[in-house]
């Protein structure tokens, strides 16, 4: 199963509480954090709502 990686280069102070939750439900907590998750389709929506705020790459 495909993989991506997800790393927070930006901070999540002074965004709104739902977008917030969506980076603290990634599992990443602080900038320069980053999680392995599986790429389906709920997470790809996750990303999508906070895409200004991480960076996405694939893990083979």
């Amino acid at each position: 199963m495909a993989q991506v990686k997800v790393t927070l280069v930006h901070s999540v102070a002074h965004r709104e509480p739902r977008q917030r939750a969506i980076v603290k439900a990634l599992g990443l907590g602080r900038i320069g954090s980053s999680a392995i998750l599986p790429d389906n389709a709920s997470t790809r929506g996750a990303i999508f709502k906070v895409a200004h705020l991480l960076s996405v790459e694939e893990v083979k």
